[in-house]
């Protein structure tokens, strides 16, 4: 039967509309990560490719950088809305500075993750005896700067940081020699520790205060978490059912696993060892005066925050 065309008209207007109006709810959120391919960062990129991000109305657009420096970085610049995987010290001393940043969820909580190698020739067999040796971290203003100044102190040992970017660079100039500690975030170094290419010197619960300190946060400025406050919520809504399903759904270890091209059997040690589902919590926030502490003995912060800059720092953290 043929339609009128007045009909068919209103038809295709109609259908146009509710195209919009899908256009319209479907937000785009852009965001800075960390270290591509860890565990902790990897929720945002499995989560989009599952289809749980669209279903919560969002699309997201990923930038890797090569550690939390260039990701605070970012965020300030406006280039994207939220930075995951910030060092908290890193954070708190941008805040001190007059920067217009708020933490808005855990990142990272323990120490669980984070380790130091050398080669396995090297003569170097734990950090107290590396008075003198170069020593990498990712970027300043990260968690593993904030580690390395740490371990001098814990250690008692003169150390000498060097920022060398991700994991992978970080591998290629620790066996080359142009760097006698390497640093490394699973699944990065795992396999070569199985395989006793490298010898793990040091844990970033080597220095007791980590062990239950919220060591990395997500950020945003002030002006994201005032103009996009409904995505932001749908954001976190959504990063919580990732989380959920990476920690129960076989396929997602599946999925994680052909991203970062590793056995499945090496991804799940890898969730399973390094990551519990605790520590990625997005409500979490523990040891905050131990990460004030350990950022003004690193002089990332002039003096511990007050209560009312806490309070305004953290003003927009999920609930």
């Amino acid at each position: 039967m043929k339609l009128p065309r007045h009909w068919v008209r209103w038809f295709f207007m109609g259908a146009l509309a509710a195209g919009a109006v899908a256009a319209h709810a479907q937000d785009t959120l852009k965001l800075a990560i960390g270290q591509r391919g860890n565990w902790e960062n990897a929720p945002a990129e499995l989560g989009q490719r599952a289809g749980i991000f669209k279903k919560h109305g969002l699309t997201l657009e990923i930038l890797y950088t090569q550690g939390a420096g260039e990701t605070l970085q970012a965020v300030l610049s406006g280039s994207v809305d939220i930075g995951v995987g910030v060092g908290t010290a890193g954070t708190m001393g941008a805040f001190a500075k007059g920067a217009p940043v708020r933490a808005i969820a855990n990142s990272m909580t323990g120490a669980d993750d984070l380790f130091w190698y050398v080669p396995a020739d090297s003569p170097i067999k734990s950090l107290k005896d590396a008075a003198g040796k170069t020593i990498a971290y990712s970027t300043t203003g990260s968690s593993t700067n904030l580690a390395v100044l740490a371990f001098a102190k814990h250690f008692n040992v003169a150390l000498k940081p060097v920022a060398t970017g991700s994991p992978a660079s970080t591998f290629t100039q620790t066996m080359s020699g142009q760097v006698d500690i390497g640093w490394s975030s699973p699944p990065f170094g795992v396999e070569a520790l199985q395989q006793k290419r490298i010898r793990l010197v040091a844990r970033e619960s080597d220095v007791p205060s980590f062990r239950n300190q919220t060591v990395r946060v997500m950020i945003a400025t002030t002006q994201t978490t005032a103009q996009k406050h409904d995505a932001l919520q749908r954001f976190f809504a959504a990063y919580r059912e990732t989380l959920d399903w990476m920690y129960s759904d076989p396929a997602a270890l599946k999925s994680y696993a052909e991203w970062v091209n590793v056995p499945e059997a090496l991804a799940r040690e890898v969730r399973d060892t390094f990551y519990p589902r605790e520590n990625l919590r997005l409500t979490r926030l523990s040891g905050l005066d131990d990460a004030m502490a350990d950022a003004v003995s690193a002089k990332f912060l002039p003096a511990p925050l007050s209560k009312a800059q806490q309070d305004e720092l953290f003003r927009d953290y999920v609930r």
